[in-house]
């Protein structure tokens, strides 16, 4: 701690004398100066880690000795000591960013408590978070052995992440490994389990909420006459993202109720997404409404119908209601939809369909500055939070605010960063996606893959007679035999859906009221 070096700015500093040499002993470098003037002067000349300012001195007050040392070193911590306990001093001192406030008068362990929480705040923290999760470690490993239910791999997939963002902050790099293995573990434990339940879930009363009954489920209860619903579904966005913007959210709009539900297979747009506008399973989209339908070797936009589909859903369900729905896969039609939202105000519901996430993994995959910018989940969520902080969709988020709408905020499937290849062969026909395959005569790993023979069985059409699907597990992207090496060193540490994975399919539905 010998390195510590503090400045203190009182102008009765000889009263101080007890509590320097009680910090001295504690081998903290003290310097002292009488007036904010004589302190702006120090602060000039040498490199202090932290200012003990007292508010109350002739000459330069403490207020104005803080702003001036925050224009020279805004990083620079400075504590505020003062005999004041009136609150626009407090307010003054807060809003100027003060890193802490004392009431005199102070005794010494309250300066040594104000110097570790400035000082010393992260040591303790990483060490005190690092001890915690090594007693959960052992907990989780425990309690995965034991999950037999949806809502328990929610539970432990929720206690994961939250592990997962307390490590993100400290540097302690063995424990963040540590992690990854525990996750990777869950996610065998998962598939596993899916592969097991998955095609009982839609003849079953326990089922989880799934892409095809969310909006029924879900959205239908939260609708009421005269008080207007924003659902807004942002593509691809996973669970811990989602944590990662709450805080953003939360500003406007406070978390009634956080409902995680489970994406159906695939988990992709073209079958989540139309599931969740349709209240069907593609299967019966297709037979229903081959209009509006189109199976992965089809030409043309698979998701081009999602207003029609919703359409259909409210007029089987019997709702009264008046709605619209907007598409979102641009920066000028957000601005748009932002500019123009006041004229959603009359509207029971108003959907919002919000396209950046997806097209950020997309770019991922082809952009060697996205690869850089997301090169693990960690950076991600950064990347996510900093898109969403400086979008039109919190701008749409505030004006609904303002104008009382309840908000409803969910995707239709997330996203895994996969590392390791599954070679699989089939012909012409078969569909493209990395983490599922449909198609005729596939071959593949069988241990790598749920693989369900029949679509029918899972309610998925089948292109021809003898198609089947075969779902990703863990973190596997599917790679032919030929060009393989090119292939993999391509598509290795990319953000792909369409498999089975707590990211793909454990995600947000998330209630707000305005604040």
């Amino acid at each position: 701690m010998s390195n510590i070096k503090i400045l203190w700015v009182d102008d009765e500093i000889d009263l101080l004398k007890p509590h320097i040499l009680f910090l001295e002993k504690k081998n903290y470098t003290i310097s002292t100066c009488q007036s904010g003037a004589d302190a702006l002067e120090d602060v000039d000349k040498n490199s202090y880690d932290i200012v003990f300012l007292d508010e109350n001195m002739p000459g330069l007050t403490g207020l104005e000795t803080l702003t001036e040392i925050k224009a020279k070193r805004p990083n620079l911590p400075v504590v505020m000591i003062t005999k004041s306990e009136e609150e626009y001093l407090m307010e003054e001192a807060i809003g100027s960013k003060i890193a802490d406030y004392l009431i005199k008068p102070v005794n010494p362990n309250q300066i040594l408590l104000s110097l570790k929480k400035n000082l010393d705040h992260s040591r303790l923290v990483s060490e005190k978070t690092t001890a915690n999760y090594q007693q959960e470690f052992r907990k989780i490993a425990m309690d995965m052995a034991m999950v037999n239910s949806y809502e328990e791999w929610v539970s432990l997939y929720k206690r994961l992440l939250y592990w997962e963002l307390e490590l993100e902050n400290i540097e302690d790099v063995g424990m963040v490994e540590i992690l990854e293995s525990q996750k990777t573990e869950a996610n065998t434990q998962f598939g596993k389990f899916v592969e097991k339940n998955y095609t009982d879930w839609f003849s079953d009363d326990d089922a989880p909420v799934m892409s095809h009954t969310m909006f029924r489920e879900l959205v239908v209860p939260e609708l009421q006459k005269n008080k207007p619903t924003l659902l807004v579904v942002i593509d691809n966005l996973r669970y811990d993202q989602w944590m990662a913007i709450e805080d953003a959210v939360n500003v406007h709009y406070k978390t009634r109720d956080e409902v995680p539900y489970c994406s159906i297979l695939p988990t992709a747009t073209q079958y989540a997404r139309n599931a969740i506008f349709a209240g069907l399973m593609p299967a019966e989209m297709e037979k229903l409404y081959p209009k509006y339908w189109k199976n992965d070797t089809d030409e043309g936009g698979k998701n081009l119908h999602e207003a029609d589909f919703l359409h259909e859903q409210i007029r089987r369900l019997g709702l009264d209601i008046k709605w619209e729905y907007h598409k979102i896969s641009s920066l000028k039609a957000g601005r748009q939809l932002a500019q123009n939202f006041r004229s959603q105000k009359d509207n029971d519901l108003t959907v919002v369909v919000y396209n950046f996430v997806d097209i950020l993994s997309h770019s991922k995959t082809e952009m060697e500055v996205i690869k850089e910018l997301a090169s693990n989940d960690k950076a991600y969520r950064s990347l996510t939070k900093s898109w969403f902080r400086n979008s039109p969709l919190l701008e749409i988020i505030q004006q609904s605010q303002q104008l009382g709408f309840k908000l409803l905020l969910t995707t239709d499937h997330g996203t895994i960063n996969v590392k390791n290849p599954s070679k699989v062969i089939g012909d012409k026909e078969t569909s493209l996606n990395l983490r599922y395959k449909t198609g005729r005569s596939l071959s593949y790993e069988a241990k790598e893959v749920f693989a369900v023979k029949k679509p029918g069985d899972v309610h998925l059409p089948s292109i021809n007679m003898s198609s089947s699907f075969i779902f990703a597990k863990d973190d596997l992207f599917f790679a032919y035999p030929n060009n393989y090496n090119h292939y993999v060193s391509y598509y290795r540490n990319t953000y792909q859906h369409g498999g089975i994975s707590l990211e793909e399919m454990i995600i947000p539905f998330v209630v707000l009221e305005p604040k």
